[in-house]
C-alpha cells in the first residue's frame, strides 16, 4: 500500500450538473460556466464515482513514494479547483494607487496610464474577463478579473501587477486588493532620529 497525501486522500465532491472524465491522459471537467481541460500528472490513479472523485497514488518503488504522494495532492487540488471554476468561477482584484494613474477597458484589452511616458495596452487572454471601477480614497481605480481557470486568472493578475509594482516609499503602483506594503522611511524620516 502506497503512503497517501493528507490532502490527496480527501475525495473531491462533484456537484449536480458537473461532469468529470479522463480522456487520453487529460482531466476534463464540464459545468454550467464552461469546460476545463488539464493534463493528468504522472504516478496517480483517478477513480470517478457517482458523487465524488478519488485520487490514489500508484504503486511505485520506495524511492519514488514521496514524489507519488506529492502528485496525489497536486492532482486532487487541480481537480477541486476545476470543479469550483466551472460552478462558481474565480475573481482577483487589483488596486491602482498613484496620482494620475488610471485604467480603462478597451474591448478585449485594458489601457493603463501608470506614470510612464506612454500608455500600456494589456491584452486579456481568452477566458478572462475584466471590470474596471473608479476607486475611492488613495485607490485611483480597481480592476477585477474573472474566469473559470484559477491558474489563468492568477497569472493574469500577476502580469498586470508587474506593469508597475508598488514602491516602498509612497506605496504607488498596482497591488492586490488588501495587500499590505511594507513602507520604508525616506531621507527626511531618517534625519529626525
Amino acid at each position: 500500500m502506497a503512503v497517501e497525501s493528507r490532502i490527496g486522500r480527501r475525495p473531491v465532491p462533484i456537484p449536480k450538473g458537473v461532469k468529470v472524465e479522463i480522456k487520453e491522459g487529460r482531466i476534463v471537467v464540464e459545468g454550467p460556466k464552461g469546460r476545463l481541460e488539464k493534463p493528468l500528472p504522472p504516478m496517480v490513479e483517478i477513480e470517478i464515482q457517482e458523487e465524488a472523485v478519488r485520487v490514489k497514488p500508484q504503486e511505485v518503488r520506495k524511492k519514488l513514494q514521496r514524489k507519488a504522494k506529492a502528485f496525489q495532492g497536486l492532482t486532487r487540488a487541480l481537480i477541486n479547483n476545476m470543479v469550483i471554476g466551472v460552478t462558481q468561477g474565480f475573481t482577483k482584484s487589483l488596486d491602482i494607487i498613484g496620482l494620475g494613474y488610471r485604467a480603462e477597458l478597451k474591448g478585449e484589452a485594458i489601457e493603463f496610464h501608470l506614470g510612464y511616458s506612454h500608455p500600456i495596452l494589456f491584452k486579456l487572454p481568452p477566458g478572462v474577463q475584466a471590470k474596471v471601477e473608479k476607486g475611492s480614497g488613495e485607490v485611483q481605480a480597481r480592476v477585477t478579473l474573472e474566469g473559470i481557470d484559477k491558474e489563468l486568472v492568477g497569472e493574469t493578475a500577476a502580469r498586470i501587477r508587474r506593469l508597475r509594482p508598488p514602491e516602498p516609499y509612497k506605496g504607488k503602483g498596482i497591488r492586490y486588493t488588501g495587500e499590505q506594503i511594507i513602507r520604508k522611511a525616506g531621507k527626511a524620516g531618517k534625519a529626525g532620529k
